[in-house]
Formats: C-alpha cells, structure tokens, sequence
C-alpha cells in the first residue's frame, strides 16, 4: 500500500476532531464511530470482521499492510497523532471503526447450546468490565448485560482490557424489565456475592449447566438490593485466606471458569 504524501498537522482537521470526540466517549461528536490505538485492537478488529472506516497513522511509520484496500488511510504528523490518543507510548496507529449492533436475542446461545450469560450490574471500572469480556470468551459465555450505571464496553481502558474480545462477544445494555424478561423464559438469575451466609451456595456446588445468567455488582457496593430480589440464588468463591472479597473481575471470571469446567464434563458446548 502506497503512504500518504499529506500529513495532517492541523489539529483543527475535521477527521482529526473526530478522532479525538471517539476516544473521550462523545458519540454524537464522533458520528457513532469507536476509536481503537495500537496494531494489536487493529489486528483484532479485522480478523473479527468489524468494519474500518478511517486509520490514522504517524508520520514516523509506514501504514500496516494489514489494512484494506479502500480504507481511507490519515497520516498525522506526531505532535497531532500524540494529541489525540490516550496512551502515553502510542505505537502510531489508530483507526476509527463501526461498533457492531448487539441485541438482546444475540446473548441467548445458538444451535439449542444452554446460555451461559455475564451481566454486569453498576460495574464502574472499565478495568474490570474489559477483563470480564475477555473471561466471557475464554469460557464460552455467551454474551455479557450491563445495566444502567455501568461503564461503557467501548471505553477505551475497557476495551484495551477486552485486548479485542468485545469485538466479538456480544455485549447488551439492559433494563431491569428484560432482566425479568429472561426469567420468564427458563433463564436463572445467580448474584455473586462475597459472603458466605445461610443460603449462599458455593460455586463448586452451584448448578450452572442449565441456562443461566451470573449477576456481578459494583466493586465496592455490590450488588444493589433490587437485584439481590431478582435473583433465583446466590453463589460464592470460598476463600481460605484471610480476604474479604475478591475483585470483581477475578470473581466473575472464577465463577465462568467453574461453569465451564461443568459444562465441559457434561459434554456441553456453550456456544
């Protein structure tokens, strides 16, 4: 692919503005588009089909091969291109991309698989949300619900954490109505939670073969008490040190790790 012989070095570029409104989160500034930084998200966004729209790169390096033809291709000079990414090493790529359009139908499984669902309720760390995505893929969830309060899946911290599984695991906002919603079609509704009261099931205990949704809450508050009553059961990581809870990332992906572990010795494939 041939370099642009243009290099952008007006900050005020349209393009450029553009950009920069994706990485800080403002949707209506940014015409809908998620910005992505680093050859890694770029990899991961094509190999998972996303369309690309734009790529930006510095002048100081050459425009990854990778890139398809008819991609409108930027080149920044790198006072610019430093302006406008978040990282404080950037690599000199970035690019602007199609978010996929996820619908709650999308979390359900496919070919009769039992769904094994993530929802993440009040989570504030994109840290954490990212990670969880990425444990949702690696033991075959198959999708993750936020609710209202939640941090963004296309967060820039949240997604460099999905290290590029949000491209391909469906992720779903949801209100507490199409919560009740899956209860109504077989779907169990599991809180996490930290203690180990009457009544809360260890998760080596805990059935997660059938269809079944695992509600993680805030890091510091926990689950709120309108979703505790939602909830068919409570489950929890029996620790023997002396911690009081866990991360709620390191939980969350503890308790898929389990499910999928029982699904796997029944045979079960989860998506």
């Amino acid at each position: 692919m041939l370099l642009p012989e243009i290099v952008v070095s007006s900050r005020a570029n349209a393009r450029v503005k553009q950009l920069r409104a994706a990485f800080q989160g403002h949707a209506r500034l940014s015409g809908g588009l998620v910005a992505i930084e680093g050859d890694h998200l770029l990899q991961e966004a094509l190999r998972s089909g996303m369309v690309l729209k734009t790529v930006f790169v510095s002048e100081r390096r050459e425009v990854p091969r990778i890139v398809p033809r008819g991609v409108e291709v930027l080149r920044l000079a790198d006072d610019v291109f430093g302006s406008v990414v978040e990282t404080q090493s950037p690599q000199g790529v970035a690019a602007l991309l199609v978010p996929p359009v996820r619908v709650l139908e999308d979390v359900m499984g496919v070919n009769g698989a039992e769904p094994l669902i993530l929802i993440a309720a009040g989570l504030q760390d994109p840290g954490n949300l990212g990670t969880l995505v990425r444990s949702a893929e690696a033991f075959g969830a198959t999708g993750v619900l936020t609710t209202a309060g939640t941090v963004s899946a296309w967060n820039q911290k949240a997604l460099r954490a999905s290290v590029g599984s949000v491209f391909r695991v469906p992720v779903v906002g949801v209100t507490a109505s199409e919560i009740e919603a899956l209860k109504a079609r077989g779907v169990r509704m599991i809180a996490a939670v930290g203690a180990d009261d009457f009544g809360v099931v260890a998760a080596q205990e805990m059935d997660f073969i059938s269809a079944c949704a695992l509600m993680v809450g805030n890091e510091g508050a926990g689950l709120a008490a309108e979703w505790l009553e939602m909830c068919d059961a409570q489950v929890t990581i029996p620790c023997p040190g002396a911690v009081e809870s866990l991360n709620a990332a390191v939980a969350g992906s503890l308790l898929l790790y389990e499910a999928s572990r029982q699904r796997a010795a029944r045979g079960m494939v989860a998506r």
